[in-house]
């Protein structure tokens, strides 16, 4: 393949995308590739993977679909990091007695 006519290819596909960063299906190739997955890449990455035939640019649904799925995961990831955090307070005897006897009512 003559590399000129590649690179020129490759940047007037790139210079069709319009955003930085876009989601991509991919498709089957002889080389294992798995059709139909979903993946966020920059705009140089999608062009590439775009001329080699690997992928294609995802609708707006399926881009809007993949964004939320990613922030739900995101936000579940952070969730279960909080909870695996233990939150230890060393106290003294003095101050436990001192927190026992203000707990408990004083009998007269």
């Amino acid at each position: 393949m003559d590399l000129r006519a590649f690179f020129q290819k490759l940047r007037k596909i790139e210079q069709g995308i319009v955003e930085p960063h876009v989601v991509m299906v991919s498709h089957e190739t002889s080389d294992g590739g798995r059709p139909g997955q979903l993946a966020e890449v920059s705009r140089s990455n999608a062009a590439r993977l775009i001329l080699e035939g690997h992928a294609h640019l995802a609708t707006a649904e399926e881009s809007a679909e993949f964004r939320i799925a990613a922030q739900k995961a995101l936000e579940d990831a952070q969730q279960r990091l909080l909870a695996e955090k233990v939150q230890v307070t060393v106290i003294s005897d003095a101050d436990l007695r001192a927190m026992k006897s203000a707990a408990r009512p004083e009998k007269r």
